[in-house]
């Protein structure tokens, strides 16, 4: 599967923003999805993650009651909805799939996107 995100931005503290990841082909209903984050200087860290039939999600501690993973199956999309931001959230953030299951780590995704850049000023 192909994926591409988008949907990143300048945003003030305390504002809101909602990534989206669009996937190409068929099988998407086929596999869990993630949301990952990098900033500079620092590793890629699990943000939130989602079950093929988005019944179970998982999120980061640091994000937990603020941000809000989605998704359409018939729209092929992931959604990251993220309210309440800081400065700490300014990252790169990544889509991910994963025919394993909603892991944490970057190894158990098969796929990624390309990045959406966010920041969040103070």
């Amino acid at each position: 599967v192909q994926l591409q995100a988008s949907g990143g931005g300048l945003v003030q503290a305390g504002g809101s923003l909602r990534l989206s990841c669009a996937a190409s082909g068929r099988t998407f209903s086929s596999y869990s999805m993630g949301w990952f984050r990098q900033a500079p200087g620092k590793e890629r860290e699990f943000v939130a993650a989602i079950s093929w039939s988005g019944g179970r999600t998982n999120y980061a501690d640091s994000v937990k009651g603020r941000f809000t993973i989605s998704r359409d199956n018939a729209k092929n999309t992931v959604y990251l909805q993220m309210n309440s931001l800081k400065p700490e959230d300014t990252a790169v953030y990544y889509c991910a799939a994963s025919l394993r299951g909603m892991g944490v780590v970057r190894t158990q995704y098969d796929s990624w996107g390309q990045g959406t850049q966010v920041t969040v000023s103070s």
